[in-house]
């Protein structure tokens, strides 16, 4: 029996890990994680009953293969949630599905509300063309950002930069609003200097126009098959957050006869001589090991796989260890009292403001985003009806000031922050808080990013190594892009093939998000 080594116990690797062994039983797999838990960035971090999600993950897709692969792990709800019923809230149900109420293998069903919060104000993201954005814009704003946005379309910018693409499907003025500032904010660097790329992946076909089309689509009540990602407005989420779908998926590849090493950091890749890999080393509790196997499937960040190898070549290595990545910290705050009002027509617990997570555009604080969980689930919060538990996330780099301060120094500066902001009153409606660090949470589109393609060609040289997932392919990946890089390196190694450019070129084509491969996409999203 041939063994594969799975290096990861993310979206990508689990994926890969059950996909190897329910398609085939020549293969006995190895998953090393360095950490305890599963998920990577998309795992959920428990404090005194709360549970954090880390970034935030809609589950939202167009791929059938994906949303059969959701449905098969958690099935999607048959009743209602807690606070569907505390409600009186309508939601869409999967008839004979789970109970959310009595089981918690379950996907839920979730209205999408992301808004950007600007001078104390609420803006929808994207932008809608409605009178409430044209009354916080005011009538002096309102008129730029509309000759703004015609001069772009005149007058058409070479796509250099990340900030030439915002300027051609947002105009200069919404650019300098709501897109400049985070942007910096979010990857330590001016958008001016970020390849274009990053924008054609997140924010694929959204722009001016989209929002227009989509709005008068709607007024007609027509159904525009071509959704965009960042227009979809509802989703799936797992009962207990994303971790627990790879909670579920960990257990499934184990009963399937995987093995999955917890605790196991991977440190070198061994390269025989000739230049296939041999086996890994690897760090744990009790000293350093080493395991033989027959391929490598990995999710860990490209710097460190071509660091930790033998007889990298000048060039290759150069690239790799220049490729540059973001880190990402987070404080839980729990608190009595959201001074923001619901002015929305949606219904929620206690009143609060419908929104999943907020985007901060203002430049008189380090907060990028904020989450507030209540509103993903009704079971991340331990008491739903008197407290409201919120996640404050920050953009960093490992080993910078905000990296380095203590818990507690960190998590001040977060409350400091809900009150500059009038989130909150004062420290006194601070009830409780977690703080957690995320390393190489973003991998980042400068430096020797714009040579990916030479260090890629030379990775394709080693005939049994398939790279996967959001770091494995140093990619801004969606979770089902991560699991579609696992199903085509799958596929790739059990037809035998040495062609890996159908695993590389997930997420990389334009009609990627906004057109269905086949069948009805309409179940879920992911971010």
């Amino acid at each position: 029996m041939k063994k594969a080594l799975i290096i990861g116990a993310g979206p990508a690797g689990l994926t890969a890990a059950y996909e190897l062994l329910d398609r085939s039983g020549d293969y006995e797999v190895t998953v090393f994680e360095e950490s305890d838990k599963f998920g990577g960035i998309a795992r959920t971090v428990e404090y005194k009953g709360n549970r954090m999600d880390m970034g935030g993950h809609r589950f939202f897709t167009k791929v059938p293969e994906v949303n059969a692969w959701w449905d098969k792990m958690m099935p999607r709800q048959g009743a209602p949630a807690a606070d569907d019923i505390a409600l009186g809230r309508n939601v869409t149900l999967n008839p004979g599905g789970p109970d959310p109420e009595q089981q918690d293998r379950v996907m839920l069903r979730r209205n999408r509300v992301s808004r950007i919060f600007f001078d104390r104000k609420f803006y929808d993201y994207p932008i809608s063309l409605k009178a409430q954005t044209f009354r916080n814009m005011g009538f002096a704003n309102t008129m730029k950002v509309g000759f703004s946005y015609l001069a772009a379309m005149v007058h058409k910018r070479p796509e250099n930069s990340l900030e030439d693409f915002y300027i051609n499907r947002f105009g200069r003025k919404l650019y300098s609003m709501f897109f400049e500032y985070y942007t910096e904010n979010l990857w330590g660097r001016h958008p001016s200097e970020i390849d274009p790329s990053w924008g054609a992946q997140r924010v694929k076909g959204v722009s001016i126009f989209a929002v227009l089309k989509n709005a008068i689509e709607k007024q007609l009540g027509r159904k525009n098959r071509k959704v965009e990602t960042s227009l979809i407005e509802e989703f799936s989420y797992p009962k207990l957050g994303p971790g627990e779908l790879w909670d579920v998926t960990a257990d499934r590849v184990r009963e399937k006869g995987g093995t999955i090493l917890t605790n196991a950091r991977v440190t070198g890749i061994r390269r025989g001589a000739d230049g296939a890999i041999v086996g890994v080393t690897y760090e744990t509790p009790g000293g350093t090991k080493q395991m033989d196997g027959d391929v490598v499937i990995s999710s860990m960040p490209i710097r460190d796989l071509v660091a930790g190898m033998n007889d990298v070549p000048a060039e290759p290595a150069r690239i790799a260890a220049g490729l540059p990545y973001r880190d990402y910290m987070t404080v839980g705050v729990l608190i009595d009292h959201l001074n923001l009002k619901n002015e929305t027509p949606m219904k929620t617990v206690g009143n609060i403001v419908p929104d999943n997570w907020v985007y901060v555009q203002d430049r008189t604080v380090k907060m990028g985003r904020f989450q507030i969980y209540n509103n993903w689930s009704p079971y991340l919060v331990k008491d739903l009806e008197h407290t409201i538990w919120m996640g404050l996330e920050y953009f960093c780099n490992e080993g910078d000031t905000l990296w380095s301060m203590t818990d507690d120094e960190f998590a001040e500066l977060g409350i400091s922050e809900m009150i500059k902001l009038n989130l909150i009153d004062s420290r006194k409606n601070v009830l409780d808080y977690h703080v957690e660090r995320v390393k190489k949470a973003y991998p980042a589109y400068f430096d020797t990013y714009e040579e990916m393609d030479t260090l890629r060609e030379w990775l394709n040289t080693i005939p049994n190594l398939f790279c996967v997932g959001r770091n494995g392919q140093h990619r801004y990946n969606n979770i089902d892009h991560s699991m579609c890089t696992s199903f085509e390196a799958v596929k790739d190694i059990l037809s035998g093939t040495a062609d890996r450019s159908n695993v590389w070129n997930v997420n990389t084509e334009q009609e990627y998000h906004e057109e269905e491969k086949t069948g009805d996409g309409n179940t879920a999203e992911v971010d």
